[in-house]
This record gives structure tokens, C-alpha cells and sequence, in this order.
């Protein structure tokens, strides 16, 4: 299968935030590559990359990157594709506030969805929405996702109410 997905980390050192958007796109059985590329050490891989992207069948690039960022940025503009930056607090950030702020505030036309600092799983869910507005497997796979997630909010809280912990709790 050729991958419709892409995650991208400015570093090696981020695998550790990105590999959750890998985890649940694997678990979901959805396609992607994942690479490291600077957009300071190799811009002209990343400039390749881009350019390249839907080409090889790319729909939707998630791109973490920690400190000053500007890999989610640089690479939204060199494609139309839509890109999902993920700020990473590395050990050059300023609690990921920097890579934050880097991501969210591109100039006009060339915009990077961002989710939280080290959320790359929820970037994998916005990449997945995105998809399945025209995809209706990959819509399928969402809503039992989050019917997964609605169950297991239902179970713990079953769970708290049972148990006998707090003996003058009404309600």
C-alpha cells in the first residue's frame, strides 16, 4: 500500500511525541511513512519532499517540530497539501511555547493546523477527519474510534462511582 499519510520531525530526538501519531495510525491500519528532516540542515530534502508529496500518493503531512519550528511552516509552503504542525517541547524549547507560537502564527496563505504541544496523536485524528471526509472506510474507523473513546469514559466513571473510596459522597 503506498502511504497517504506523512509524518515528519525536524529530528530523530522527536520520535518519541511523533510515534504517537504512527501508533494509532498503524492501529487504524492507515498507510504513512515517517521521516526526520531539518529545515535547517536539509533544506533541499525538505523542499524535495514537499514538492513531491502528492505525487507519491501523500494526502495529508503531520510535521512536529520543537524549538524555533519552522518545519510545519516550510513545508506548507511548498505544497498545497494540508499540514498539521505539532509543537514539540524539546530540549531547546521554552516549555514548547516557542515551537507553539512558531506554528500557529503563519503569514497569510500559508496556513499549518496545529494541535497542542506534543499532541502529535491528536494530529493523527485530524489527519484521519480529514481523509475521511473522502474516504468512508477511513470515516467508519473514526466513528467506531471515538465510540472507543466514548466507552471508556462511560466504564471509568462506572468504575469511580462504585467504588466505596469516598463514604460521604452523595451522587
Amino acid at each position: 500500500m503506498k502511504p497517504v499519510v506523512s509524518i515528519i520531525m525536524g529530528s530523530t530526538s522527536d520520535l518519541g511525541v511523533m510515534e504517537e501519531a504512527a501508533k494509532l495510525l498503524n492501529e487504524l491500519e492507515i498507510p504513512f511513512e515517517i521521516n526526520a528532516l531539518s529545515a535547517h540542515r536539509t533544506p533541499e530534502k525538505v523542499a524535495a519532499f514537499a514538492s513531491g508529496a502528492y505525487d507519491r500518493g501523500i494526502r495529508v503531512i503531520i510535521a512536529g517540530a520543537g524549538g524555533a519550528a519552522h518545519l510545519p511552516g516550510v513545508i506548507a509552503s511548498m505544497t498545497a497539501l494540508p499540514v498539521i504542525g505539532v509543537p514539540i517541547n524539546s530540549s531547546n524549547s521554552i516549555d514548547g511555547w516557542d515551537s507553539l507560537l512558531s506554528i500557529l502564527q503563519m503569514p497569510p496563505g500559508i496556513p499549518v493546523a496545529t494541535v497542542g504541544v506534543d499532541a502529535a496523536r491528536n494530529a493523527a485524528i485530524l489527519a484521519l477527519q480529514m481523509l475521511g471526509t473522502g474516504d468512508e472506510a477511513i470515516y467508519s474507523k473514526l466513528i467506531a474510534f471515538k465510540e472507543g473513546l466514548r466507552k471508556k469514559i462511560i466504564q471509568a466513571n462506572e468504575e469511580l462511582s462504585g467504588k466505596a473510596r469516598y463514604p460521604f459522597r452523595v451522587g
